[in-house]
C-alpha cells in the first residue's frame, strides 16, 4: 500500500457519525441510504478489483472507478437512473468530507465531484382519484385492533401527505388532537412541520390510541405505529400493509385502483386532491414539506384535468360569440376541435 493512502474504513465512522449526523444533521433515512450506497460501492470494488473490503484504501476512490461503478450499477444490477444518481450523491458526500480530512489527495476528491448526475426519463405521476382513495380505505375492516391500526395509519398517510419514513417515526407526543388538531412531522434534514388533521382522522386516531393505551404519559415517546412484536413499524412493513388492501381494492374495481401502488403515491394523491380543490400551491408546499415551490409545481403540471379546464376557460373568455341565434360559439359545437383540445389536455407536459 502506498504510504500516502489510508484504509477507507478509518474514515467511514467519522463520515457518518460526525460529518453526516452531527454537522449536517442528516435524517436517519439519508444515513441509511448513504450506508447502502457505500456498501454497494465496496461490493463493486471487491468484485471487480478482487480485494477484500478491509484492504480497500482511498486509492480505490477515483473518478475512473466511480464511473465504472455507475455503469456496473446500470448494466449489471439493472438499477434505475434515479438509484444511480442516489448512489453518486452518497459518493459525492464522502468526497466532500475527504477533501477536509485527506488534503494531500484533494485533487482526486475534486475530480470525483465533477461527475454529473444522469438525466432520466420522467415517469408519469401515479395517484388515485377521490373515488379511488375512498374505495381503498373502505377495504379496511374495523373489527380488530390491528385492522383499526391499518385504517388509522393509511388514512393518516393520505390525510397529511406524509412521506412513509416520516410516518414510521411518529410518536404519540407528536399528535395534538385538541382543536385545532394537528401533528408534527420530522421531514428531510430533521426539519419539523405541523400538518392539520381532519375531524374523521382525529376520531380514528383517538380510538387507536385508546385501543393501545398510547394516551398514557409513559407511552408518549413510544412508536405510534408498531408491528406484531411491539417494535417500530418499518417502511417495508407499511408497504406490505398497503399492498394487502390495494389488491382487494383492485379486485373490486380495477379502473379505480391499479394492481400496484407505493405509499408515496398516497402523498401524490393528497397533493393532487388539494390542488384540484383550489388550495394554493404555497399551502400545499408547506403541508408536504417541500423546500422550494418549484418542487410542488410538478402537481400542477401533472393535472391534465386542470390544463383542459383552464384552456377551455381561456377560449370562452377571449373568443366572441358570432352566432345570431343565441347558440353556443362554433368552436363548442365543432367536435374535431373539442377532441383536439381534450387530447392536448390529456398529455402531461
Amino acid at each position: 500500500m502506498n504510504r500516502t493512502e489510508t484504509y477507507i474504513a478509518r474514515y467511514i465512522g467519522n463520515f457518518f457519525s460526525v460529518y453526516l449526523c452531527a454537522e449536517k444533521g442528516c435524517s436517519p433515512h439519508t444515513v441509511r441510504s448513504y450506508a447502502n450506497a457505500l456498501s454497494s460501492y465496496i461490493d463493486f470494488i471487491e468484485t471487480t478489483q478482487h480485494i477484500r473490503s478491509e484492504r480497500i484504501t482511498t486509492a480505490y476512490v477515483t473518478k475512473k472507478l466511480v464511473l465504472e461503478y455507475l455503469s456496473w450499477l446500470e448494466d449489471k444490477k439493472n438499477v434505475s437512473v434515479s438509484t444511480r444518481n442516489q448512489r453518486l450523491a452518497a459518493i459525492h458526500s464522502l468526497c466532500r468530507y475527504l477533501q477536509r480530512v485527506d488534503v494531500p489527495h484533494i485533487d482526486r476528491w475534486q475530480d470525483v465531484l465533477t461527475i454529473k448526475t444522469k438525466k432520466g426519463t420522467a415517469k408519469p405521476m401515479s395517484f388515485l382519484s377521490v373515488d379511488g382513495i375512498r374505495l381503498l380505505l373502505n377495504q379496511i375492516p374495523t373489527d380488530t385492533i390491528s385492522h383499526r391500526r391499518d385504517l388509522a395509519m393509511l388514512a393518516l398517510l393520505y390525510d397529511t401527505g406524509a412521506r412513509v419514513n416520516e410516518l414510521v417515526l411518529l410518536r404519540p407526543c407528536d399528535l395534538h388532537l385538541e382543536e385545532p388538531a394537528y401533528l408534527v412531522l420530522q421531514g428531510k434534514g430533521n426539519k419539523n412541520r405541523a400538518v392539520p388533521l381532519q375531524k374523521k382522522n382525529v376520531a380514528l386516531l383517538t380510538e387507536y390510541l385508546n385501543d393501545n393505551l398510547l394516551h398514557r404519559p409513559e407511552m408518549q415517546t413510544e412508536p405510534l405505529f408498531k408491528n406484531r412484536v411491539g417494535g417500530r413499524l418499518t417502511c417495508a412493513g407499511v408497504t406490505y400493509i398497503l399492498m394487502k388492501y390495494i389488491r382487494k381494492a383492485h379486485s373490486a374495481n380495477p379502473d379505480l385502483v391499479p394492481v400496484k401502488l407505493s405509499p408515496h403515491c398516497l402523498r401524490h394523491t393528497r397533493a393532487m386532491h388539494l390542488l384540484q380543490a383550489g388550495v394554493n400551491l404555497v399551502y400545499i408546499r408547506d403541508i408536504l414539506g417541500h423546500v422550494s415551490i418549484l418542487t410542488t409545481e410538478i402537481y400542477a403540471r401533472a393535472d391534465s384535468r386542470q390544463k383542459r379546464e383552464a384552456l377551455e376557460k381561456a377560449y370562452r373568455d377571449v373568443i366572441p360569440e358570432t352566432s345570431d341565434d343565441g347558440s353556443r360559439p362554433s368552436w363548442e359545437t365543432d367536435r374535431s376541435l373539442k377532441e383536439w383540445l381534450k387530447r392536448l389536455g390529456s398529455r402531461n407536459h
